[in-house]
């Protein structure tokens, strides 16, 4: 019987959060082996594409669980624009608080250091972002909230900036401020008020 191992999930999962952390460029191949215990020779097998790789399966990966994540929310928040902002909201802060400031978003890392330059890493992580923005504007619309698709755009960049300003401040409070900020939008906007 073959030997199954999990040194693929362990060198994605450690990829993952040194990318969140340090960015793709200061994360070597060396240190992704270390720290994820993965037998040198089973990474290479697994990951012949290098970093490049781990980069495109990561976005891919993230991309999906961020899905799930508004899905999630909007599950619980039916009719329910403001609540679902306020609930995505908490969750970043929540994150953010719980890594203590130091995890940046795996997609908008990957692009600020491998977009436009990389036309497939670009795809990747464009139609993860794409796939955030319409999972937010559909529930918007579900909502009854006018012209949703900007307002989700102007969502995700809110929150991707917060990051950065979270980081950078080690205060999660730029999250409360944004969700008071949509609230008194999504309230003008809701059914084209």
């Amino acid at each position: 019987m073959p030997r199954t191992s999990d040194a693929r999930d362990k060198a994605l999962a450690t990829a993952e959060d040194l990318f969140r952390r340090q960015g793709f460029a200061a994360t070597g191949l060396a240190q992704i082996i270390e720290e994820s215990g993965s037998p040198k020779g089973s990474f290479y097998f697994h990951f012949k594409g290098g970093k490049d790789q781990l980069a495109a399966e990561i976005a891919e990966r993230f991309a999906v669980r961020g899905v799930a994540a508004i899905a999630a929310a909007a599950a619980a928040t039916p009719g329910d624009a403001t609540g679902f902002v306020r609930l995505l909201c908490a969750g970043f802060a929540q994150e953010m608080r719980a890594s203590a400031y130091t995890l940046g978003c795996a997609l908008q890392n990957i692009a600020t250091e491998r977009a436009p330059g990389d036309p497939h890493l670009t795809a990747l992580v464009h139609a993860g972002l794409e796939a955030w923005i319409e999972g937010i504007a559909t529930h918007f619309a579900a909502c009854g909230v006018a012209a949703p698709r900007p307002l989700a755009e102007a969502f995700i960049a809110a929150l991707e900036g917060a990051r950065t300003l979270a980081r950078a401040s080690r205060s999660d409070a730029v999250y409360s401020a944004i969700a008071d900020s949509f609230a008194a939008s999504l309230r003008s906007l809701k059914d084209g008020g």
